[in-house]
């Protein structure tokens, strides 16, 4: 693990980390359940309310964060991965005063380019045609992991979780991804303390894209997690745990 210093804060601008134990609110990344954040589950689940939403039934980001809004609690710490960290930065935008702080695994702020929107199609076409287990086990799943000795089981379990999820939910997915909109503004006004957290030989959302997102917030800090890829919460359980412990005590920003 690599952390980077934390941004210094103006004097008086912070409370206590202890002053709220707020409910820890996960949304995962494309084609992912709750599995993704098992490990997560069962470390933080014992001393606080951990919610996990999904980032189904809806093919545009603003839908999905809209109806996470309508469920969701008061006010939350908001972990989002990849798709799940776009969702939550548009949460962010449309109801900032809810969101306690902010944590982005493996998230890019910025729109889908042209190239990677036209991208996706071959997949779309391919998933119509009855391929989503071959696409993922193949081509996103391997692309998604550091190598390791936990290597086959993850992809085992990425496949298991998109076949669980099925084909309309990654075109849909797919199609909320290729219009989401930029968050770059989202994140320069942000007042809450944020982590962003990615992992060393993650090839689709590489180091140096996070570093760039960090700088982004006033209240960021970027860890990075050695031995992971794209899915850290999976491949290095326990150091993605022990950043997160640390964002989730870190002091609360006063607005």
């Amino acid at each position: 693990m690599v952390p980077v210093a934390r941004k210094t804060r103006p004097r008086g601008s912070a409370i206590g980390a202890s002053a709220m134990n707020e409910p820890l609110v996960l949304l995962p990344g494309m084609m992912c359940d709750a599995r993704l954040f098992w490990p997560q589950l069962m470390e933080f689940g014992a001393t606080r309310a951990v919610m996990f939403a999904p980032v189904t039934g809806a093919s545009t980001v603003g839908a999905l964060a809209a109806q996470f809004l309508e469920a969701a609690p008061g006010r939350f710490a908001l972990l989002g991965h990849e798709m799940g960290g776009v969702v939550a930065l548009e949460i962010l935008r449309r109801a900032p005063e809810r969101v306690t702080r902010l944590a982005l695994v493996a998230t890019s702020a910025q729109p889908e380019t042209p190239q990677a929107a036209a991208d996706r199609e071959p997949q779309i076409v391919a998933v119509r045609a009855g391929r989503l287990t071959s696409l993922m086990r193949d081509k996103i799943g391997p692309a998604c992991l550091a190598l390791g000795p936990n290597r086959g089981e993850i992809l085992n379990l990425v496949v298991d979780m998109a076949e669980a999820l099925g084909p309309d939910c990654f075109i849909a997915q797919s199609r909320a991804m290729q219009r989401r909109p930029d968050q770059q503004k989202t994140l320069r006004t942000a007042r809450v303390p944020t982590l962003v957290l990615c992992g060393a030989e993650d090839v689709i959302t590489p180091v140096k894209r996070q570093a760039f997102l960090a700088e982004l917030v006033p209240y960021a800090e970027l860890r990075v997690i050695d031995g992971a890829g794209h899915l850290p919460t999976l491949e290095q359980p326990q150091a993605t745990n022990e950043a997160l412990q640390d964002w989730l005590e870190s002091p609360l920003i006063l607005r």
